[in-house]
């Protein structure tokens, strides 16, 4: 079995939760390193059970993983990605936002012999799209809707003056493509990216986010026409401490990675 050093690249709710899976135990995986914005004070969320990681910066994680995982934000993508691509390592990635402003690094990836993984975080249905787009898919549509608490903060609401402390009953509030949502809501919708690169691409898909004050989760709705099958799939996320992410985006990176070192993997 390989063995593979494991970082972590941002230590917020998801970054912590992954942490405690790997000092807990995960065959064939150890937690190296923490990226951290000041590696002098490191970070005393976690109460490790085995030996302390390493804390050091964000770019200089390459040097001590095989594979990091990015779970910080949008803003500081390239400067830890860069480095593991340029190693030739592992890039899990959650920010698939952040990728669609960076695809040079995909051909970086190539070149190098690295490989960037976007796991399916808080959405569902990636494998039946990546298999239907072996074939044609005629069209896919994700409808999203969340709490207005949890898009606060959103460029997109901000460039048009959208207070969703305003709003009582469900209301549409953007309606486009993943990459136009990337732009504007950095923080929320990296869910309709990973749909997008699992089946017709950022441009073709069709994204709409809904702000609804009548629910308490995150629910993504996504509906495929393809020549292969035609199918839905819905999903209602419990928030995590972070209103804007649901709790099972950790757990779709512990399971991403333990699949690296399993004699078993499920899901194509």
């Amino acid at each position: 079995m390989n063995t593979y050093r494991v970082g972590i690249a941002g230590f917020g709710a998801i970054g912590q939760a992954v942490a405690r899976a790997l000092d807990a135990g995960i065959p064939g995986l150890s937690l190296a390193a923490v990226g951290v914005r000041d590696p002098a004070k490191p970070s005393t969320a976690v109460t490790w059970r085995g030996a302390a990681p390493r804390y050091t910066t964000l770019a200089e994680l390459a040097a001590h993983c095989d594979v990091v995982v990015e779970c910080a934000p949008a803003a500081v993508f390239r400067e830890l990605a860069e480095p593991v691509i340029a190693a030739g390592g592992k890039l899990v990635v959650l920010s698939s936002g952040a990728l669609l402003a960076n695809e040079d690094l995909i051909d970086a990836a190539r070149e190098r012999g690295a490989q960037i993984i976007v796991p399916s975080g808080a959405i569902l249905g990636l494998d039946a799209l990546t298999a239907a787009a072996e074939a044609e898919i005629r069209s896919v549509t994700m409808i999203t809707r969340k709490p207005p608490r949890g898009l606060k903060g959103a460029p997109y609401l901000e460039t048009h003056a959208i207070d969703v402390d305003a709003i009582t009953e469900p209301t549409l509030i953007f309606r486009g493509s993943p990459r136009e949502a990337a732009v504007g809501f950095p923080a929320n919708l990296n869910v309709a990216v990973s749909i997008s690169l699992a089946g017709i691409g950022p441009d073709r898909t069709t994204l709409e986010i809904w702000a609804d004050p009548g629910v308490s989760r995150n629910i993504h709705r996504v509906e495929v026409d393809a020549d292969s099958a035609s199918f839905s799939m819905e999903i209602q996320n419990v928030p995590s401490e972070n209103p804007k992410t649901g709790r099972i985006t950790a757990l779709s990176v512990i399971a991403a990675l333990r699949k690296l070192g399993s004699p078993l993997r499920v899901g194509t």
